[in-house]
């Protein structure tokens, strides 16, 4: 949902002659809101999706702006534009990814439970690791890069050999009834099933495993590696589409560009959900304001003891999802009422509000849009 040119939103509206998005806006640019058309050259600045995650995707991380510029002057057959791409999941069910690197000292109980990684890394690389203090954070991500980087390089049959001398390890402690999770047992063999033979099954002893509850949300600046591994969710991002790969995946792979940009700062997984804060102005708005100009969203819980509700009108364009909830809505800027119900898309020009007659008891709605 959104105008990126790979992906332009269809108007199921068949009175409006422009058939995208994309056409829509540039014809009616005003609709961006000033400070958003200004801001963003007439585009949209933001990306909406609904991802239904059952296998996981790709180990990847996007570039900054600088970085985008160079991929796409260079590459551009595989980094379509040059934009960053900031993004945020809020999850619709429990919700499992990886993001971020984990704090040290459980990587290293890793190489130290785990000879096939240890094997990998090499045993130079991986006592640098061991022996870095917490003191120098700077000497930590050095020795974090140098074992990371000399990972997703390895060789492929060696790691091939690795890998499956783990697996088959794992799956026999697993029949015995030992606890395999000083190895991270069960997510190797989920993700192994899933991409036998692939070096990204090893990114599980490197980067937190974060875990949402519905209504959660989990931010990725610049350079900052992540898998999303399982559940439903909403996605927003900054209208881009580069993303830089290196493993979990049959697309084109960027290994030598990934462990470059990388993020090595070492956190703990729960400092990777993002609040969201209740609005001031309508309890029944929570707002998750990511630190990138790009993009906000907006969660909208209308309880059951609501008939009718004011989509109220802000200063930037928005898209106007709804995940549960049955209601008609009605716009001086519509020419006739809206039925609305889950799945439903609205497309909200600057400045237009939205009346909401609810035929069901309660909704459940995101709003994407842009707070300058």
């Amino acid at each position: 949902m959104g105008a990126h040119p790979r992906g332009d939103a269809l108007i199921r509206d068949n009175r409006i002659p422009q058939k995208t998005l994309g056409q829509w806006i540039a014809d009616n640019p005003a609709c961006l809101g000033a400070k958003v058309k200004d801001a963003f050259q007439g585009q949209l600045p933001f990306l909406f999706k609904v991802l239904s995650v059952n296998t996981a995707l790709s180990v990847q991380a996007h570039p900054n702006k600088e970085l985008a510029a160079k991929l796409h002057a260079q590459f551009p057959e595989h980094y379509p534009d040059a934009n960053h791409k900031p993004e945020m999941a809020i999850a619709l069910t429990p919700f499992e990814g990886m993001c971020g690197f984990r704090p040290v000292e459980e990587i290293v109980s890793f190489l130290q439970n785990v000879p096939e990684l240890r094997a990998l890394i090499g045993e130079v690389a991986a006592e640098q690791l061991e022996r870095s203090g917490s003191d120098d954070p700077r000497g930590v991500s050095a020795a974090l890069r140098v074992c990371f980087t000399r990972l997703m390089k390895s060789e492929k049959k060696f790691f091939v050999d690795q890998l499956n001398m783990l697996v088959k390890r794992i799956s026999q402690e697993a029949a015995e009834g030992k606890d395999t999770s000083g190895s991270n047992g069960d997510l190797l063999l989920q993700l192994h099933s899933q991409y036998p033979g692939d070096i990204g099954c090893f990114t599980i002893y490197f980067l937190n495993l974060v875990r949402l509850e519905p209504g959660e949300a989990m931010f990725l600046g610049a350079n900052e590696p992540h898998a999303y591994l399982h559940g439903d969710c909403v996605e927003i991002m900054a209208c881009s589409d580069n993303t830089v790969r290196a493993g979990l995946t049959p697309k084109f792979i960027d290994v030598l560009t990934l462990c470059e940009m990388l993020n090595y700062t070492p956190a703990p997984s729960s400092s990777k959900i993002f609040p969201a804060a209740q609005s001031q102005l309508d309890p029944h708005v929570y707002l998750y304001d990511p630190p990138v100009p790009d993009f906000t969203i907006m969660r909208i819980e209308i309880p059951a003891s609501i008939k009718l509700y004011l989509i109220s009108a802000m200063d930037s364009a928005s898209i106007l999802l709804v995940i549960q909830g049955t209601a008609v809505g009605t716009s001086t800027a519509a020419a006739s009422e809206m039925s609305l119900q889950r799945g439903s898309v609205l497309f909200i020009s600057a400045n237009e509000s939205i009346s909401l007659h609810l035929s069901s008891p309660g909704m459940l709605l995101f709003r994407a849009c842009c707070l300058l």
